[in-house]
């Protein structure tokens, strides 16, 4: 344990039981530091069945998002807890209602604040059709993390971005995997067989946030397509693993062989990966793109965009298939499947290359920034 810390108090308004990269990131985080000996304090907003506490706030779901909930409380209760709980480090993962709050509370208590960037809430407005906010988010988001120590970033394509609009005092703080839990040795022959598949058939999966911003209807109008037109061996099967504000109008979809199956976790979701053929990833909005990396540890191809936070998991065209922004989606699928000796031997590739991708190098590393912002105030 490094001398002078020994207590961070995390704030965020996303965490498990919460499902999505950034959660899944945190709770990681969180475990590995506990287990190190370090005491963590994470202040977030309550979920659906909590009860209100002292460090689980009230929270509230956005009207138009109602999967995501906010923190809500005045500065000065974040202010308060944080003289009880006297952390010698603040760690803002979210830039919302809370994660202000905390900025205010910490900077009034003259307590070290890192942030960090997970997630491009500017870039999100051109999805829901409010590209006039995009320019006063990106203000915002630059004005919250340059009041920070530092703002660690997941991917190198993130650090650049965010450099050229103005953000100070960047950090890498890339991501891991647990190879030992997203393994090839899940592969169920029961799974697909509950889906109607064997032998030549193939199982494509897309698993993650139900949303524009993920580029979904790319994704559904490329299958239809495919569906019209292909020719190749076997039959085919998409299956879409989360949830989101699509899951409605998707369930109302009419479509032979394809299916909607909710959030996954754990060994289930483990079983999804290691039992499809390929990953379909259409997004173009990703900081880092977890989902792409746990697909790589189970041995599954991945076919995506080659857009930043994606491409960085790549060394070789080996590892995985990227295809230049407005590429024929549906055209890559058929062509990657017409030459399954192909698909194999790139997720064994793949598989190589995510096995380097350690949890415990990560947070080293991270440690060593939470040390060195220490030293910025000392």
């Amino acid at each position: 344990m490094s001398e002078g810390f020994a207590h961070l108090a995390l704030i965020t308004e996303t965490y498990p039981p919460e499902v999505n990269g950034v959660a899944h990131t945190l709770q990681h985080m969180v475990e590995n530091l506990r287990e190190r000996g370090y005491r963590v304090t994470v202040l977030r907003p309550q979920q659906a069945g909590e009860r209100a506490g002292s460090d689980l706030l009230r929270a509230l779901s956005l009207p138009f998002y109602p999967q995501v909930r906010v923190g809500y409380c005045r500065p000065g209760y974040i202010a308060q807890r944080l003289r009880v709980l006297r952390p010698d480090l603040v760690h803002i993962a979210t830039e919302g209602p809370l994660g202000l709050a905390g900025l205010w509370a910490a900077r009034h208590l003259k307590i070290p604040v890192v942030s960090s960037f997970h997630t491009n809430f500017d870039g999100y407005a051109r999805y829901y059709r409010l590209q006039f906010l995009q320019g006063l988010v990106l203000r915002y988001l630059r004005s919250f993390h340059n009041a920070t120590r530092k703002t660690l970033v997941p991917s190198r394509g993130t650090f650049v971005h965010l450099r050229a609009q103005g953000f100070l005092n960047l950090a890498m703080w890339r991501r891991g995997v647990d190879t030992v839990l997203f393994n090839p040795r899940w592969r169920s022959t029961e799974l697909r067989a509950q889906l109607g598949l064997d032998g030549d058939d193939a199982l494509l999966i897309y698993v993650g946030r139900l949303a524009h911003e993920k580029n979904i209807p790319v994704l559904m109008n490329a299958y239809e397509h495919l569906r019209e037109t292909w020719r190749g061996p076997g039959r085919l099967h998409l299956a879409l693993i989360g949830d989101g504000p699509l899951a409605a109008s998707l369930t109302r979809l009419r479509l032979a062989g394809f299916s909607l199956e909710g959030i996954q976790k754990g060994e289930n979701l483990a079983r999804w990966y290691a039992s499809a053929d390929l990953f379909c990833f259409p997004s173009c909005s990703e900081t880092f793109g977890n989902v792409v990396l746990e697909a790589m540890a189970s041995a599954l191809p991945v076919l995506a965009y080659d857009t930043s936070g994606v491409n960085e998991h790549f060394r070789s065209p080996d590892e995985g298939v990227l295809l230049p922004l407005e590429s024929d989606f549906a055209g890559a699928i058929s062509n990657l499947l017409m030459d399954r000796v192909r698909l194999r031997e790139m997720g064994q590739r793949a598989r190589q290359r995510a096995e380097g991708q350690t949890w415990t190098h990560i947070f080293d590393a991270l440690l060593g920034e939470y040390r060195n912002s220490l030293e910025k105030i000392s």
